[in-house]
């Protein structure tokens, strides 16, 4: 199994100017390689197979940063352009842009060429970068790569991934949950208990109205429209810590008292996109906290069960099964006509969610 753990790091002014560096290298490489095989492709109708190598005699500043660095470059492009082919729908590879892209490169443990120290790691061509080192890791994982990364408020990070063996067994299912997602609560599950998600987002949205307003008024390329800059990214990274430390609180407690949770499987940027309720839908993050749920589960032998989101577990009658031909949005009581049963309907849908997925485990 992998597990990757985070790390800040501090790296000094020379250190950073080398990273900045291998950031544009990485994506110049990208986008040239990219570039280069669109062409390809509308002359020959052919896949053209490109390499890092092929372009330092011409670009000789490639040769200053990690090699590693740009043959991951590679293995990503060509990730993403056979999985077009083979899947269309997923979307042709984009062009990566200075400004949107994340900053981030991604380099491989290869003849102790990378070393995690107490106050340090040592990285390939940057040397020993000072690490606050916050979670002590198990002596027998091995060490397969790093990405180094920067946010937009110019904090540097480290993700150190490992991989390490371990014999887990399947838990017997006993203590089951289910979730039925809701926008403002994040969800409400088949106890009758809510998410209580805090809206973080919602909560920040004046102070990142009128930021973006005093930051859209700055002159390009001032020093006031940097600052400015750099306090909208602010909000932004706090109203996003707090929503991961949210859900990750929340999938480690559903996780310690249950052997499955069952979920409708969703699509959240359809949802968001088709029904309008963009910040709504987006703001609670649903998808990252069922991937948190997802891992924990595994991890420890239990299982996510993800069910038909076409499943009509809002208009079932979760006592006598009785299925309403319609049911608005606006009804948020569900009101049965064959047993009379008067039931909430999101706890309603959990109830029933959890049963389908019962039903397809022992099927």
């Amino acid at each position: 199994m992998n597990k990757a753990y985070k790390f800040r790091i501090y790296p000094n002014n020379d250190q950073k100017i080398l990273m900045e560096k291998t950031f544009g290298c990485t994506r110049f490489i990208y986008n040239k390689m990219l570039e280069d095989k669109i062409n390809y492709y509308q002359q020959e109708k052919k896949m053209l197979k490109v390499t890092p190598a092929m372009y330092k005699q011409d670009y000789l500043w490639l040769k200053e940063v990690d090699s590693l660095a740009l043959a991951n470059v590679q293995l990503n492009l060509e990730k993403a352009y056979k999985s077009f082919f083979r899947t269309p729908s997923i979307g042709f590879p984009k062009f990566k842009s200075k400004r949107k892209s994340r900053a981030s490169y991604t380099s491989n443990y290869v003849n102790n060429n990378i070393k995690l120290e107490t106050k340090h790691i040592v990285l390939p061509k940057l040397g020993p970068i000072k690490i606050m080192k916050h979670r002590s890791i198990p002596e027998d994982y091995r060490l397969k790569s790093v990405t180094v990364s920067k946010t937009p408020t110019e904090k540097y990070y480290v993700g150190i991934l490992y991989e390490y063996h371990k014999e887990i067994e399947q838990v017997k299912i006993e203590n089951s949950l289910g979730l039925d997602y809701t926008m403002h609560g994040l969800y409400k599950d088949s106890n009758n208990e809510d998410g209580n998600y805090p809206s973080y987002y919602q909560a920040s949205l004046k102070k990142l109205q009128r930021a973006s307003r005093e930051l859209s008024r700055c002159q390009k390329g001032s020093k006031n429209r940097e600052k400015k800059r750099m306090k909208v990214a602010k909000l932004h990274e706090k109203v996003s810590n707090q929503r991961k430390d949210f859900l990750h609180k929340r999938s480690r407690q559903i996780t310690n008292v249950n052997d499955a949770v069952i979920v409708e499987n969703l699509n959240m940027k359809e949802m968001s996109a088709e029904m309008k309720f963009g910040k709504s839908v987006m703001d609670n993050g649903y998808g990252i906290f069922l991937s948190m749920l997802e891992y924990k589960l595994k991890g420890e032998g239990k299982t996510l069960i993800k069910i038909d989101k076409w499943y009509p577990s809002s208009k079932t009658c979760s006592q006598c099964g009785h299925v309403k031909e319609s049911l608005l949005l606006s009804e948020r009581i569900y009101k049965c006509s064959a047993c009379d049963s008067v039931i909430d309907r999101d706890y309603n849908a959990s109830i029933n969610i959890k049963k389908e997925g019962l039903r397809q485990v022992v099927a």
